[in-house]
């Protein structure tokens, strides 16, 4: 018996169906359930893969795509795959300190390859968000309660709770919890002494993998298991002397294997070409506002007052409702006596105290009091973590208090006595109803898919190849970056078949200057055009500016430069004329200044 078994037994087992060992038709239906709601969510990207945008994705779509293309691509020619030189040439990207998702990119390489990596970014997701609720519903029905019911509302919760949902319109690397609960469960499997070496290699080779799925997901969730483990034991130290040799054993081994597999890797992306020590955003941790209020894609949605609150549609990182919050205080006072869903309420309010930052603010008012993130916010690896994603440490504690707590419902009613002549007081069905009532609000609605910009012409049907050399760069105007990500998707279009400099991924400030930034170093050049995409007004160029953009050409190996038909494109086109002393030419839909004549 595991320990989750052994708090499970605590309720009342001997009055409850024997818990199903085997997998069984229920089990298929459930899951399928995930699998049908995840594709709903994102039917508007199945039903056009070729067009389809998530909306509010922002740059990320173009990004995250990109990285399954350069991924995929690396695999088919056999490069390193922790690399790119696609972007911001000539120095490159390091993929490994961006989050490439190597997991998933490298064993899609084929799908990649054959259908392009709009499928993989919807797999990604889609399959993120299902796999995460079935793998979670799976440990709780096989370990932590006895009952689908009460593992089917865990396990739905935490695959598609808001967080979840916010971040599944860009980040796939954070809705792939899917690995999450098998790690959670070999340890408590190690604690109990089952076979910690062999438990504790295949804890070494989940953790590894995690690594490739998401190190930053990783992290939360170990400060959530850790503090866990602390508020367990707190009250429990006599269980902790026998399940510490075992738990030595398993997690040292575990720690070892993990290690050996990921060192390389996790040396490239520290100290590899293009790597970063840690990258800065500022304080960003949740309002308390943040807890009560409902996400922007919730069935409650209220957009303003979640925009009020976040840094963006795709960091909700809390919006847990103010009905669950409610019920999760009511389950933490009814379940208090014991101990696991004691310490499962003890950390989830850790963890979401945790993510208010450095400081406690109220609807915008700073406070003064201090949280306990400024412990922590400046110690290795915690300096580059956004505090406010933090709360989704919450999620997978809340899905097991709510397992735990319709455990106990199911349990109680069980017990309740039978009057003759009456029908027993229905206390399932009243359960079930106040978990609907709390958990309807926050239900995702569909996300917003939109048409994207087609690509020009001159980059789809290759016309660019008659002025790109091998070796050679497109310089797009303006340059890629974070606000700026289209090139990125032409130049997918155009089958990775030439670099560009600059560009949107996370590199190091400078040669000298590892502190972590978005997009590259940027040139006087592409400065100038930074400006005008501003102001919409020509520069005024001066001969140093022309040296220096000539100086930039080279510096960029550049052959074209390309402008599509654009907002302030006609300031764009006199201010590039001016600095090459050449006008442009219009071909296939875009202008273009061929500069091999002009740069060696």
């Amino acid at each position: 018996m595991s320990l989750f078994q052994a708090e499970a037994a605590d309720v009342e087992a001997d009055e409850t169906p024997a818990r199903p060992r085997r997998f069984a038709a229920a089990d298929a239906a459930i899951m399928g359930a995930f699998v049908l709601f995840a594709f709903l969510l994102y039917n508007g990207l199945w039903l056009d893969l070729e067009e389809g945008y998530l909306w509010n994705s922002a740059s990320d779509q173009n990004l995250w795509e990109w990285f399954f293309s350069v991924t995929a691509d690396n695999v088919l020619h056999l490069r390193n795959p922790l690399s790119s030189h696609f972007q911001n040439h000539p120095l490159g990207v390091n993929l490994m300190a961006n989050t490439a998702m190597l997991g998933i990119g490298i064993p899609l390489s084929p799908i990649t390859l054959t259908f392009g990596p709009t499928l993989t970014w919807a797999i990604a997701l889609t399959g993120g968000l299902a796999g995460t609720a079935a793998a979670w519903y799976w440990v709780f029905s096989r370990h932590l309660v006895t009952h689908r019911v009460g593992a089917a509302i865990g396990g739905a919760f935490i695959g598609f709770a808001p967080p979840m949902i916010s971040h599944g319109n860009a980040h796939p690397n954070f809705v792939a919890w899917f690995v999450l609960p098998f790690i959670a469960l070999l340890i408590f499997k190690i604690a109990r002494g089952e076979r910690p070496v062999r438990n504790g290699i295949f804890l070494g080779l989940l953790a590894a993998y995690q690594v490739f799925l998401g190190e930053e997901p990783l992290l939360i969730f170990a400060m959530a298991f850790a503090i866990f483990a602390v508020a367990y034991f707190a009250t429990n130290h006599r269980e902790f002397p026998p399940m510490a040799k075992p738990l030595g054993i398993g997690v040292g081994i575990g720690v070892l294997v993990a290690l050996v597999l990921c060192a390389f890797p996790l040396w490239w992306q520290f100290f590899g070409p293009q790597s970063y020590q840690a990258i800065e955003h500022g304080s960003v941790g949740n309002d308390t506002a943040a807890f009560t209020r409902f996400a922007t894609q919730s069935v409650a949605g209220q957009p303003q007052a979640a925009a009020d609150v976040s840094m963006n549609r795709t960091e909700e990182n809390a919006f847990f409702g103010w009905p669950l919050i409610v019920l999760m205080v009511v389950i933490t006072v009814w379940l208090w006596r014991e101990v696991f869903a004691r310490a499962l309420a003890i950390s989830m309010f850790v963890m979401a105290w945790l993510s208010l930052g450095v400081q406690l603010v109220v609807v915008h008012e700073e406070t003064g009091i201090p949280g306990p993130w400024k412990l922590l916010s400046e110690l290795p690896l915690f300096e580059s973590l956004l505090e406010s994603r933090l709360a989704m440490g919450c999620i997978p504690l809340i899905g097991a208090l709510l397992a735990l707590a319709t455990e106990r419902a199911y349990a109680v009613a069980s017990k309740l006595p039978e009057v003759p002549g009456e029908r027993r007081f229905p206390l399932r069905l009243v359960w079930i109803g106040v978990v609907i009532a709390v958990l309807l609000p926050i239900a995702p609605t569909q996300l917003v898919v939109k048409e994207r910009p087609p690509t020009p012409k001159f980059l789809a049907d290759g016309t660019w190849r008659s002025y790109v050399a091998p070796g050679g760069t497109l310089v797009p105007v303006p340059l890629p970056s974070s606000g700026e990500s289209e090139p990125l998707h032409w130049q997918i279009d155009a089958g990775l078949g030439y670099s560009m400099p600059e560009g949107y991924f996370v590199g190091p400030s400078g040669p000298e200057d590892k502190r972590g930034r978005y997009g590259a170093i940027q040139r006087p050049t592409s400065i100038i055009f930074d400006q005008i995409k501003q102001t919409g007004v020509p520069a005024t160029i001066t001969e140093s500016q022309r040296v220096q953009a000539l100086e930039d050409l080279r510096y960029w190996n550049a052959d074209v430069l390309v402008l599509i038909p654009r907002e302030h494109q006609d300031a764009f086109r006199a201010t590039v004329d001016l600095l090459l002393r050449k006008p442009a030419e219009f071909v296939d839909g875009v202008w273009v200044w061929d500069v091999r004549t002009i740069t060696p």
